[in-house]
């Protein structure tokens, strides 16, 4: 069997005297990807379209021809009977997906949507309620404190009055302070 794609990328890396570590610094391409690459172990690769990019930027950071690169990858994966899809390996979501059987009521969908418009809207409106019974709360201790010292002034006024209006009566002069 020829040359493996692996095999020639290393052969080149290491003639030219590069490290694994600086292609992947460049590249951004994991180290451990790298080196499935040379051992052409694809299976530990993510498969598809990043298989054939990571080898055309390792090829092409390493000043091999990236087009090479490719038609000997695709080569090496006819030979062992392999596909190069991105179908090729099966990949679950793990994102939450209706699937289609289990059919929801619009009418149930739409109440529970009002619902929550509804319990929204009143949070907002009783927070704005808060926050503007909070900012006026000063103005009125401060008018309620006025209220009380002008009650305490008019009740000693009228207490005065009614002193110095006894007074007056027995005779005595009534004297303001």
């Amino acid at each position: 069997m020829a040359e493996s794609i692996g095999e020639k990328l290393r052969l080149a890396r290491e003639a030219r005297g590069i490290a694994l570590r600086d292609i992947s610094e460049q590249t951004r391409i994991s180290i451990r990807y790298l080196e499935a690459i040379e051992a052409d172990d694809y299976r530990r690769l993510p498969g598809g379209i990043f298989n054939r990019s990571f080898i055309r930027a390792y090829a092409k950071f390493i000043g091999y021809d990236e087009n090479n690169a490719l038609e000997d990858y695709a080569r090496t994966l006819r030979e062992r009977g392999e596909t190069d899809d991105e179908g090729s390996k099966s990949h679950h979501s793990l994102v939450y997906t209706d699937d289609g059987n289990a059919r929801r009521s619009s009418l149930k969908t739409l109440f529970l949507a009002i619902l929550i418009l509804a319990a929204l809207s009143a949070a907002v409106y009783f927070g704005l309620r808060f926050y503007q019974r909070s900012q006026h709360s000063p103005r009125r201790s401060e008018q309620r404190m006025n209220d009380v010292l002008h009650n305490a002034s008019t009740t000693r006024r009228s207490v005065m009055i009614l002193t110095a209006n006894q007074k007056t009566k027995e005779g005595q002069h009534a004297v303001f302070v």
